[in-house]
């Protein structure tokens, strides 16, 4: 379907942004250009009732701004929306109209309730939200919107008065504050939060998703503190103990001391004791583990709107992350037909494997996306594409996914070829322990179906997986039916030829198995049908050992291409046809 270039403005109580995207009707979004300009529309409007004038002067500059760029990106249509500064002061109606008149948008003050559904739809179209429940926490200036998920579904949306300008206003009033006005703090949360917050305790929350500014300037902190500095903030992670520890610093330092830090936005210096306060409370009160940033919001809400995308919210996720995934390749990798051919094989090899291997099966789902777009790094260079095709994985907006699964895909893609993803990797060991053992497997599986393409015209059309015992541990047998019609082998190269004696050595180099480009008396000949057995217990680490049962190939221990742990990388092909 035919993209449209969309803009969303969100006028909000800290700052006017903007979002510029083609977006699809069915949920494809790219976005083109994002800014923001901090107003501040909130300052002194939930004590004083009025938004401050050149506060409205700024405002109005920003979307006047905004028009003239979404003009210069040949915007198709805009919407423009203002949330609870606007909505709550008495001059609110006396801005919009102001706004309209100067700069000739029509801007829609929307209720919370509005906001927190334009939030939980961002967010839903980013993550999924699959499994759970999640609760999202988006922490504006003025108000706070609470979102529980289950499985991609609302179970409830709140909007409460409790931003963090708000509550900076009303009990942070010193610099540092003070420990009485702390406990003021925490005393007005409890009776506001209290009941709702120990609802999604007992709902099992394990995970706070935060998809503002306020809430993720929190994370990207978390993450300086640890030597972290994230590319990009969407999907970054902080535990509840780290948001504790940032927090008590946060709060017994001034606002000249906590520009400093590291992570800090400068803008948000006077917002943050209060959103730390708020975030910690969350966490505390519903139990969960982490805090997780989100970069869609309000603002992306808005632009699926605008585009009029409607799904399923469980079967249009799924929906969503294949054509994310298309999309992608499709731009680096044209039609893909080895990328395609590949996530065949590869799932033919989980299918028949999994079990042994000891790997979930929405681990499915993930080696045929990393499959798809194991090549696409050929794009930006052959000889590492592998790390190429892992960074384009992670750093290009796929929606609809886990930033787990990102991640996981990234890495699977980079150990299709070359270095295996060993334990001691440090970005193998930034994941959980679990996911760990899914990358390696994956990798093993993706391995090796890419090299039963290596020649990338199709020749291996089929796979019969069956399990079998194995001296050593379980093995895994394939059969593969090659197609007569061409006439090079099925495997792959990186071998070393030896026309004369009638076999193969592989490069003990290239820990890929099985691959080999078939010579047989000196002519090429088709391959009919090839029967493997591969051990399972070490196809984590590198080349297993396997041989057929029959006398066409084989692979084994041979002392020339022993290594100091005593395994080998040597593969002999005999050739009886």
């Amino acid at each position: 379907m035919r993209a449209v270039r969309l803009a969303a403005i969100d006028v909000g109580s800290n700052s006017v942004h903007i979002v510029v995207a083609d977006v699809s009707t069915d949920g494809r979004v790219e976005v083109v250009d994002r800014v923001k300009e901090m107003v501040r529309l909130g300052r002194r409007t939930f004590t004083t009732g009025r938004l401050p004038p050149a506060a409205m002067d700024l405002a109005v500059g920003a979307v006047k701004t905004f028009a003239r760029l979404a003009h210069a990106r040949r915007v198709v249509r805009m919407r423009a929306v203002a949330t609870s500064a606007v909505r709550e002061a008495r001059n609110g109606l006396a801005f919009v109209r102001r706004l309209r008149r100067e700069t000739g948008l029509p801007v829609k003050v929307i209720t919370g309730a509005e906001e927190a559904r334009l939030i939980f739809r961002a967010a839903q179209h980013a993550l999924g939200l699959r499994g759970g429940p999640h609760l999202l926490l988006d922490v504006g200036g003025g108000s706070v919107e609470l979102v529980l998920v289950q499985q991609g579904r609302p179970l409830w949306l709140r909007s409460l008065p409790l931003g963090a300008a708000r509550l900076a206003e009303r009990f942070l009033t010193s610099d540092p504050p003070t420990k009485r006005q702390i406990q003021r703090l925490e005393k007005h949360l409890a009776r506001e939060l209290g009941s709702l917050l120990t609802s999604a305790r007992h709902a099992g929350v394990a995970r706070v998703i935060g998809t503002s500014g306020t809430v993720n300037t929190l994370v990207a902190m978390a993450a300086a503190a640890r030597g972290q500095d994230p590319p990009r903030l969407h999907g970054a992670r902080a535990t509840a103990r780290e948001v504790r520890r940032m927090r008590r610093r946060l709060l017994a330092l001034s606002a000249g001391r906590r520009a400093e830090l590291p992570g800090m936005d400068a803008k948000r210096v006077d917002l943050m004791p209060a959103a730390a306060v708020l975030a910690d409370f969350v966490l505390a009160r519903t139990g969960a583990a982490e805090l997780m940033a989100c970069a869609w919001a309000l603002r992306e809400g808005v632009l699926l709107e605008l585009a009029g995308v409607r799904r399923d919210p469980v079967a249009g996720a799924e929906r969503d992350r294949r054509r994310a995934v298309e999309a992608l390749a499709t731009r680096f990798a044209g039609a893909n037909p080895h990328g395609r051919h590949v996530a065949r094989l590869a799932l033919a090899l989980f299918d028949g494997t999994a079990a042994a291997l000891g790997l979930p099966a929405t681990a499915r789902e993930l080696l045929n996306h990393a499959a798809l777009l194991h090549d696409i790094g050929h794009a930006i260079d052959h000889n590492r594409h592998h790390h190429h095709s892992c960074y384009l994985i992670r750093n290009m907006e796929l929606v609809a996914f886990d930033p787990l699964e990102i991640e996981i895909m990234a890495q699977v893609a980079r150990g299709h070829r070359k270095q295996v993803p060993k334990l001691a990797d440090p970005e193998l060991q930034a994941l959980p322990g679990a996911a760990r053992r899914v990358v390696r497997g994956l990798a093993a599986l993706l391995r090796t179906a890419d090299a039963l393409d290596r020649t990338h015209f199709g020749a291996v059309r089929r796979l019969r997986i069956a399990l079998s015992a194995a001296q050593g541990g379980p093995a895994f047998q394939w059969q593969h039916s090659v197609s007569v019609n061409w006439s090079l082998g099925a495997w792959g190269a990186g071998v070393v030829n030896h026309p004369k004696s009638g076999y193969i050595d592989q490069d003990p180099s290239n820990k890929v198995v099985p691959y080999s480009t078939w010579d047989v008396l000196g002519t090429w000949q088709p391959i009919k049908m090839v029967s493997l057995t591969v051990g399972v217990r070490n196809v984590f680490d590198t080349l297993p050992p396997f041989s057929n049962q029959g006398s066409t190939f084989q692979v084994g221990y041979d002392p020339r291409f022993a290594d100091p742990t005593g395994r080998t990388y040597y593969a002999r092909g005999t050739f009886s046809f």
